[in-house]
Order: structure tokens, then C-alpha cells, then sequence
């Protein structure tokens, strides 16, 4: 009996072991020497099946603590579920390139995806690795990607995120695979073992419904917004160019009306006071907007805007932080006045880039025909342009008038500069520039600054003009000398017209022709919009307090449509009438020297020449041509200025079929 109970507790004894040695983690065999009669395995003996003699086993795994305690690191590989992966064509030893043989040491280097990734995806063999060969350029492109992302620089961070990290070390499969580790339900899982905090306010949100309710539809996931590998350093300005445009695969609608928005624009300059999709939205805490729980719900909106807005009212809740102005139900206001703007601008470019075009095809016309001998053969070509040289030169422009046209020239160049970059800011020449300036704040004041040097010149110089008319008792308000419009300008401009079609003689001008009142006014009507528009915007924490919302919204609107007219018309007609129409061609330097050739005055002002030769005031006006030097020098301004203002022209052309304006 007592034999037989000492057999049985024997025998209990030792399954309870073999069922412990069983759960337990299995040691490491792996060895640094050979027992007697062992020999290594050369790396070219090394078969598959030697691996899984050791990590074929489940539960190998090597202990981490001290003396074998836990935690252990996990070595068993499951063949086949390795073979099913995108890995499975590839032996142990093309990624452990390290193993000399085998037993292998203890530590292996880590291995190098990065640069298997680079190799193989510009080389691959499609017979071996049919999936990477037809995928090679974006394996490359976002291996590099990767290699530039946050996850890759800051490799000894806590929470840096390796290959293995986020596509497991053995069972990689594409991402549309559901066995994938970055398959879009289960990114946020993968993902969250790093970002825990993140993790548990996604599954709170409307975002992270599909996880929970997956029968109403796939929602976004950690890589929806972050991207797979160009995840960023939290609060730069490529992690929010990168989350914004990812938005925009689900929210095309929403982040195209958003990044017209004074919002938008500065934010993608990297203005980080500017209001981003996080500061509304809430990153991963996201909820419908009629949520009580959203920033942006009708309980919530005024305190979400008055992070930014400290002294907004409660009317300010109503800008459209989303204008879209093709929405008229939700835009009403910006509706009416896009298409009103868009209209005007659409009518003036087709009514003066045709005046322009017919007026170089007339002139052209116009030109005297002149035989040329070349080779002893004689050509019948257009005559060129007539250089007048009189000896006397007609006083045009005073100095007062040649300093205020330099201050509007420069100030309007600097605010077309600084304006269009942030009307445009996500074209690659508008990141380039604002890059070269440190970025948008000093950008700012610099637009700032010339918008009050431009305001000064415009109003200035009415301010002037109508106090030395109001001492002037005989001044005619409509007379030849006023710039105000008069009826001889429509006779004129008939006249012109008559003329591009060969069906009369050119109109006689006087002191003003019609198009030269045009670029007047339109310098004051585009100040008048620009400058109230502006300065709406510049002092927005004090017009916040009391104007609604989309009030902004309009003055954005406004602001930047008309600076575009302003662009199209000033850079294209301005400069054709003045320096490039045939008989100016390639510059006129009357507003730099201050006179014309008097043949060319009584060319170009007919009506004017008689009328001051008979007063007798003619040669009062009467001046010494300028000198060499200063024609060289008035070349040299002109030239550069116009060369500016065509490459700003280019800019913004480039930027309209980019972007286009609203």
C-alpha cells in the first residue's frame, strides 16, 4: 500500500512538472561552443529547417530579467504563416545576414529593411518577387519617407516606432490584407501601443465608430490622417500640411473651402497662430458637429473661437470657416459677392486684353514699309520704330509726381510679392519664397508695411491734387488738364476703336487719354477695396468685437480677388499702353526723366501741343534733354521694375491654373 502511494505521488509529481516545463517559456539552445563531437554549420549548409529546429518551437522565447526571469523575448516564427506573407519567398539568412553559422551568437545585428527595401525595389526580379516588382517605385518612395519621418530620426525616443514595430518582424502582408498589423482596423491597435492617450480618445470618437459599429461603414484611422510614413513631429509645419491633405481624402469639399480661408492660407505658410483642422475639430477626440461634446457644436463654437479670438462677440460665431462661395445656401453673402467680383474681373480682362491686342495689331500695321539690302538682295520688312531726337524735350511729369509714381510702384511690387504668396500658398513657388523670409510673420509686416506706403501715395496724392485745384479759381473740373472723366473720352475711345479696324484716323489726344483715366481710377477704386478689406483684416481683434463673422469672410474674399484684378490688369495693360505697343517698345522713360522728345509729344498728345503752342505756354515747358548718364540710369530703374513686375505676372499665372482663386 505504501509502495503503491509512493508511486502514484511520484507520478503526480511529475506531470505537474512536465505540465509547467510545458507552460513555461522555452531557454534559448543556442549555444557560444560546441559539445564534443558537435561541429558548426557553415552558412552555406544552413538550411531552412535548421532555424525552425530552434524558433519553430512555440513559446521559444529568451528571458529578459536577471537570472532567466521574465519578462522574455519571444523568438518562435510560424513557418507557415511566414510563407503566406510577402516575405515568404526569402530565406532567414537574406534578412539575418550576419549569421556566419550556426549555433549563431547570442546578439544579431538588427536587421536592415531600409536598405533591402532601396535595393530590392530598384531591382527586383519579377519571377522572385512579383508582388515588390510591380510596386517597386512606391516601395522605394515610401522606404525613403520613412527614413524621413519622425519614427526613423529619433530611433532611441520612447516611442519611436521601427519596422518591426508597426509591420511585425515575420508576418508582413500588404495593407489591405485584414491579417496585416497596419490593415486599416487594425492601425489603430498597432498604433495605440505606443499612443496609448491617443488611442483611448479615438475610440470615443466619431472616428473610431467603425471599430465599434463597423456595419455603417468604414471611418478614418490613424493612417488615414497621419499618413504611413511621413508621420512628422507633433506642432511642424509638414505634420500639418501632411494631416490637412490627408483630411482631404474623405473631406475633399471641406479642406479645399478651408484652405481658401485667411485660416487655410496662413496656416500652410506655418503661421501657428492661424487656426489648423486640430484647433476646431479636436485631433482624435473628433465628434459630429451638432455633438454636445464637438468645439465647434452651437453650445461650444464661441468658447473654441475665443481661444484664438479673446475679444470676439457672439456674432463672430458666424464666419464661414469653410467658404465656400459656390454654396449658396450655407454662403449666401460670399456668393453674391464672389460672382459680382468674378464677373467684373472676367468683363475688364476681356474688354482691355482685346483693346491691347487690337491696338499691337494696329500699330503694327500702321508701320511704313523700308527696303533692306542684304547680300546684294533687297527685303521689303516693317520699318522700326521712330527714335525722336529734336534737341528739345516737353516737361511732362514734375518730381513730385515721379516720387509718388516710385512709391506706388515699389509698394505695389512688395504687396504683389508678399499678397500673392499667401493668396496662393500651396504652390511650390509661394513655399519657396516664404521659406527665403523666415516664414509668414515677417512676411506680414513687411505687406503691412508697404500697404501703408502705398495707402499714403494713392490718397496722398488726391489729397494734394485737390489742394492745389482748390486754390486754382479757374480751374475747369472738365476741362482738358482735369482727369476727371469728360465726354471727349468716349468720342476718344469710339475713335480708337474706329481706328483698330481701319475705318478712321487715330483720335487727336489731349493732356489725359481715356485709358490713362482708367489706370487713374482703378488705383483709387482698387485702393478703396483693398485697403477698407485690409484693414478689416489687420485690426480683426477690434472689428471681431462687433461685426459677424462672415464679415471677415468677405473682406478676405474681397481682398484677394480684387489684388488679382489689380495683378492681370496693372502687369499686362499698364505696361502695354505705357512701354510695350510698338511705337514704346521697350520702355517708355517719361515717368523716370520727367520729358518727352517734343516730337514725340506732339505725337503722342496732338491736341495738347496745339493748344499750349497757341497760349503761348508751350515754351515755357521747353527743357534740356536729359543727360546720357541719366537715360542710362532710367533704363536701368525701368528695366528692373518691369522685369519684376513680369515675373511676379508669371508667378501669379502659374498660381491661378495651380490653384485658380476661390
Amino acid at each position: 500500500m505504501r509502495t503503491l502511494y509512493l508511486h502514484l505521488t511520484a507520478s503526480l509529481l511529475l506531470a505537474a512538472f512536465s505540465v509547467a516545463m510545458a507552460a513555461a517559456p522555452a531557454a534559448s539552445p543556442t549555444k557560444e561552443k560546441l559539445l564534443p563531437g558537435e561541429k558548426p554549420l557553415a552558412r552555406e549548409e544552413i538550411a531552412e529547417a535548421d532555424c525552425l529546429s530552434c524558433h519553430g518551437q512555440k513559446g521559444f522565447s529568451v528571458p529578459l530579467g536577471r537570472n532567466g526571469a521574465p519578462p522574455y523575448r519571444h523568438l518562435d516564427v510560424d513557418a507557415g504563416t511566414l510563407h503566406a506573407s510577402v516575405h515568404g519567398s526569402y530565406s532567414c539568412l537574406d534578412c539575418h545576414a550576419d549569421i556566419e553559422q550556426l549555433p549563431h551568437k547570442v546578439d544579431l545585428q538588427t536587421v536592415d529593411c531600409i536598405s533591402c527595401h532601396i535595393q530590392q525595389g530598384e531591382g527586383a526580379a519579377p519571377e522572385r518577387t512579383p508582388w515588390l516588382h510591380s510596386d517597386s517605385l512606391d516601395l522605394v518612395i515610401q522606404t525613403k519617407q520613412y527614413t524621413r519621418s519622425v519614427h526613423a530620426k529619433q530611433q532611441d525616443a520612447k516611442n519611436n516606432a521601427s519596422c518591426a514595430d508597426c509591420h511585425t518582424a515575420h508576418y508582413v502582408f500588404p495593407s489591405s490584407d485584414p491579417r496585416s498589423t497596419v490593415y486599416k482596423l487594425n492601425s489603430p491597435q498597432t498604433c495605440g501601443a505606443c499612443h496609448e492617450k491617443e488611442l483611448a480618445e479615438y475610440r470615443q470618437s466619431i472616428h473610431g465608430a467603425s471599430l465599434k459599429t463597423p456595419w455603417k461603414g468604414e471611418s478614418a484611422t490613424c493612417t488615414d490622417c497621419h499618413s504611413a510614413h511621413q508621420i512628422a513631429k507633433s506642432g511642424v509645419l509638414s505634420t500639418h500640411r501632411v494631416i490637412t491633405e490627408e483630411c482631404g481624402s474623405c473631406h475633399a469639399k471641406e479642406v479645399r473651402s478651408y484652405k481658401i480661408t485667411t485660416h487655410g492660407q496662413l496656416a500652410w505658410l506655418g503661421d501657428k497662430d492661424a487656426a489648423q483642422c486640430k484647433d476646431c475639430h479636436d485631433p482624435h477626440n473628433t465628434h459630429k458637429v451638432d455633438s454636445p461634446a464637438s468645439l465647434v457644436s452651437g453650445e461650444n463654437r464661441l468658447k473654441t473661437c475665443h481661444k484664438c479670438h479673446e475679444d470676439a462677440g457672439p456674432d463672430f460665431i458666424h464666419y464661414r470657416a469653410h467658404a465656400d462661395i459656390g454654396d449658396f445656401e450655407r454662403n449666401p453673402e460670399l456668393w453674391w459677392l464672389g460672382g459680382i467680383m468674378i464677373g467684373i474681373i472676367i468683363l475688364t480682362l476681356i474688354f482691355f486684353y482685346s483693346h491691347s491686342m487690337l491696338w499691337f495689331w494696329r500699330e503694327l500695321k500702321s508701320r511704313p514699309y523700308e527696303w533692306v539690302v542684304v547680300d546684294g538682295k533687297r527685303f521689303r520688312v516693317r520699318a522700326k520704330r521712330i527714335k525722336h531726337n529734336s534737341g528739345k524735350n516737353f516737361q511732362r511729369f514734375s518730381w513730385q509726381w515721379r516720387l509718388n509714381h516710385w512709391a506706388l510702384a515699389l509698394s505695389v511690387l512688395t504687396l504683389v510679392l508678399t499678397g500673392m504668396v499667401v493668396m496662393f500658398p500651396d504652390t511650390g513657388w509661394a513655399e519657396f519664397i516664404i521659406g527665403l523670409f523666415g516664414g509668414p510673420r515677417g512676411f506680414g509686416l513687411i505687406h503691412r508695411s508697404a500697404a501703408v506706403v502705398f495707402l499714403i501715395a494713392v490718397f496722398g496724392h488726391g489729397i494734394a491734387v485737390l489742394w492745389r485745384t482748390s486754390r486754382d479759381k479757374d480751374f475747369d473740373w472738365f476741362g482738358p488738364d482735369s482727369l476727371l472723366p469728360r465726354k471727349k473720352d468716349w468720342e476718344d475711345m469710339k475713335g480708337q476703336f474706329r481706328w483698330f479696324f481701319d475705318k478712321g484716323e487715330p483720335p487727336r489726344f489731349d493732356r489725359w487719354a481715356y485709358w490713362e483715366k482708367f489706370d487713374y481710377w482703378a488705383v483709387y477704386w482698387g485702393a478703396f477695396v483693398i485697403g477698407v478689406s485690409g484693414i478689416i483684416l489687420w485690426f480683426s481683434p477690434f472689428f471681431s468685437r462687433f461685426l459677424p463673422g462672415w464679415a471677415f469672410n468677405l473682406s478676405s474674399l474681397a481682398h484677394g480677388l480684387e489684388a488679382f484684378l489689380a495683378v492681370m490688369t496693372l502687369f499686362v495693360v499698364h505696361f502695354f499702353n505705357n512701354h510695350f505697343r510698338p511705337s514704346k517698345f521697350p520702355l517708355d522713360t517719361v515717368m523716370f526723366t520727367g520729358s518727352w522728345d517734343l516730337e514725340e509729344f506732339r505725337e503722342e498728345r496732338p491736341e495738347e501741343y496745339d493748344r499750349l503752342k497757341a497760349s503761348g505756354e508751350l515754351e515755357k515747358r521747353i527743357v534740356p534733354p536729359p543727360s546720357k548718364e541719366f537715360k542710362t540710369v532710367s533704363y536701368v530703374l525701368g528695366f528692373t521694375l518691369l522685369g519684376i513686375g513680369l515675373i511676379l505676372l508669371v508667378l501669379v499665372t502659374v498660381g491661378f491654373f495651380q490653384r485658380g482663386l476661390v
